[in-house]
């Protein structure tokens, strides 16, 4: 009986330890969108650091180059231009695409 016990409370243990990022996240207000949920998607153009930071895989760091980038470089023309970026390859791009836009200057 006493196994039973310990492999029991050993898996709420396990269980609490595996949300425990999850709860952290939500507590920032870093959460990302449950499955078929859109997120935001940021404008290349027109976002600050902070906004470019809201996106995975984006943080303080990059989000400056970004900023640094279209400030040297000038606006965005497409999404692909983000891959001129230090920091940002092919393999990057594709799992960051779907969180931006760039909107025609107007």
């Amino acid at each position: 009986m006493k196994a039973r016990a310990l492999v029991a409370l050993l898996l709420v243990v396990a269980l609490a330890a595996s949300a425990a990022p999850i709860v952290a996240a939500q507590a920032e207000g870093k959460a990302q969108p449950a499955a078929g949920v859109s997120a935001k998607v940021v404008d290349l153009n027109t976002a600050s650091a902070e906004e470019l930071a809201t996106v995975p895989g984006i943080g303080p760091a990059l989000a400056q180059r970004i900023i640094e980038f279209r400030e040297k470089e000038g606006r965005f023309q497409r999404i692909e231009d983000l891959m001129k970026v230090k920091g940002i390859g092919e393999k990057s791009f594709q799992k960051l695409r779907t969180h931006f836009k760039v909107e025609a200057k107007g």
